[in-house]
């Protein structure tokens, strides 16, 4: 079965009962167990598992979570990257047809934040976009070149993580700018778990569930049989041009129910006849009346997990803000 992985900074402890040091815990129901390591990155972590299937095997009654403020468990710097349109309902909401090209894009690891931390609305963005993902942390170098089967997942990826792509999409359609607009400081939220996978527990990842909701109404709501592109044929495709390491992260795509979504048919005919910027002007003037862009008060709620808890990912709750 998994194991949860909280990561917390020094010192900021909600209650002085418990222990105020910052680290790594293995999370056991409510509680959790201090893993003693001296890793302070991820990879450093992932390189220490003995550490840490001591602290999921000891008597210890624990801290309990609440008590403990969540870092993401993806430390900084690393890779960040991200798999384009690959959900079948995010695609059908996208206005595509057909095949879809396997796509790839980078995103700032600066751009990672925790899972209770606020996302900040850049003052000149003013469609700011949600995006749950099953986000892959990588165990093992993967170099370019390197062919993955299915059964050599385990070999590669070491754990899971919950993750939101969020999208300043003025910037991404205006500019076609992928890595600007979904790079700015908070626009990744991650965690608040890492769950380290055993190798009969990647059997389990089809059963995974993506849900996202706005001040409690459900916006996102599949699991992974929505997905086009699998984790395994993923890393291939992307081992084609790019290496990653341990501790990267590969952010797998988003189902539909996004705020942004094609114009029907007729209008995008009629919206390609005009010139650029009367075309851009046109369509944000209607995106202006999009009610599901995220806004400064609003609660986004995101979990992944399978239906029974072998995998559960944990809970973000982030609100957003406007930057002042």
């Amino acid at each position: 079965m998994s194991t949860n992985v909280l990561h917390t900074p020094g010192g900021t402890s909600r209650s002085s009962e418990a222990e105020s040091g910052g680290g790594w815990w293995v999370v056991r129901d409510k509680r959790a167990v201090r893993i003693e390591t001296k890793a302070v990155t991820t990879a450093e972590l992932l390189a220490d598992r003995d550490a840490v299937r001591e602290a999921a095997a000891s008597g210890e009654s624990g801290t309990p979570v609440a008590d403990l403020v969540a870092l993401p468990p993806v430390t900084t710097p690393c890779r960040v990257v991200a798999q384009m349109v690959n959900y079948r309902s995010h695609a059908k909401d996208s206005g595509f047809t057909g095949d879809i090209p396997p796509t790839f894009f980078r995103k700032a690891s600066g751009s990672v934040s925790g899972p209770h931390d606020t996302i900040v609305r850049p003052t000149h963005v003013n469609f700011l976009d949600y995006e749950v993902e099953l986000g892959l942390v990588m165990g093992a170098p993967l170099p370019v070149g390197t062919v993955v089967e299915e059964r050599d997942l385990p070999s590669y990826v070491a754990g899971l993580v919950l993750t939101n792509d969020v999208s300043a999409r003025d910037v991404q359609l205006t500019k076609t700018q992928f890595y600007e607009s979904k790079s700015y400081p908070t626009f990744t939220p991650t965690g608040p778990y890492l769950a380290l996978l055993e190798p009969e527990d990647f059997a389990r990842l089809i059963d995974l569930r993506l849900r996202l909701s706005v001040n409690g109404v459900t916006r996102q709501d599949r699991t992974l049989a929505d997905m086009i592109v699998r984790p395994a044929q993923a890393l291939t495709l992307l081992a084609r041009f790019q290496a990653l390491a341990p501790g990267d992260l590969l952010l797998t795509g988003t189902p539909g129910g996004t705020a942004l979504k094609a114009p029907p048919k007729p209008v995008a005919k009629i919206s390609g006849l005009l010139p650029p910027a009367l075309k851009w002007k046109a369509f944000f003037n209607g995106q202006a009346r999009n009610p599901l862009y995220l806004r400064d008060g609003d609660l986004v709620t995101a979990m992944i997990a399978t239906p029974d808890g072998h995998i559960d990912l944990g809970e973000q709750r982030t609100a957003v803000a406007d930057a002042t």
